[in-house]
């Protein structure tokens, strides 16, 4: 299979290919994670970039940004991330492979190093749960533990264990999301999974500026009506906006 990362613009690939040679020379290993993975697979266009690291990615972020004049990072120590925000108005998210514990239904996570399979375990869905290795040493190796390839092609949304919903309610608005955008299917027991959660009025325990933040995701993309009409249908759609 020709290297993935070949696809991506060429100002992305040029940052990708000076993370992945930076993380090299530290010592750590660093992936493209994520969406931009899913994208790549898809042929979708995405200056997106979310980095993982098998270390310190703050640091790694750090070091990207001090090389570059201009850029602005943001730290969350808490979660052990950082957002360089490049002169070109580019983002690039880092993130340590981590794995995280719930305490309730819509807490943040607490969060603790990890390899990137664990990390990849996290993740919301299967389509969103690969990688690609960046290091030069085995640059454009793909990271597929849980078959997110395979969901790609059947056109399948599918989580990664019983508890997601549980653990993110949000992710329900993002199932409803992809669901729209990419014209795919929800696996049989992940809906079955989601309409459970939504009995056990899981989006209640969301709050309100979190929901309003993935609700406004929806309301930006191009069949956002599609994706409230499939909320009204699972049950799960409450006007942010309305009533406090």
């Amino acid at each position: 299979m020709k290297n993935l990362l070949s696809f991506l613009d060429p100002e992305s690939r040029k940052l990708v290919s000076s993370i992945g040679l930076l993380a090299q020379e530290q010592g750590v290993a660093a992936y493209l994670v994520g969406g931009p993975v899913r994208d790549l697979m898809l042929k979708c266009p995405n200056t997106d970039l979310d980095i993982a690291v098998e270390g310190n990615a703050i640091r790694i972020a750090d070091l990207f940004a001090a090389a570059r004049r201009r850029s602005h990072v943001a730290r969350y120590p808490a979660f052990k991330t950082a957002a360089v925000r490049l002169p070109d108005r580019r983002l690039v998210d880092f993130a340590t492979a981590r794995r995280e514990t719930y305490i309730r239904s819509g807490a943040f996570p607490a969060v603790r190093p990890a390899d990137i399979k664990q990390d990849l375990f996290r993740r919301d869905f299967t389509i969103n749960a690969m990688a690609i290795a960046i290091n030069p040493e085995n640059e454009g190796k793909i990271i597929d533990p849980y078959e997110g390839v395979l969901d790609l092609r059947a056109k399948r949304i599918r989580i990664l264990h019983a508890k997601s919903f549980l653990d993110d309610p949000t992710r329900i608005l993002r199932a409803a999301r992809f669901k729209a955008r990419f014209g795919f299917r929800m696996e049989a027991d992940t809906l079955k999974i989601l309409k459970s959660a939504i009995k056990m009025k899981v989006l209640e325990t969301i709050k309100p500026q979190r929901y309003l933040k993935e609700f406004n995701k929806i309301l930006k993309e191009p069949k956002s009506l599609e994706i409230i009409k499939c909320l009204k249908l699972w049950g799960a759609y409450k006007d942010p906006h309305v009533g406090g």
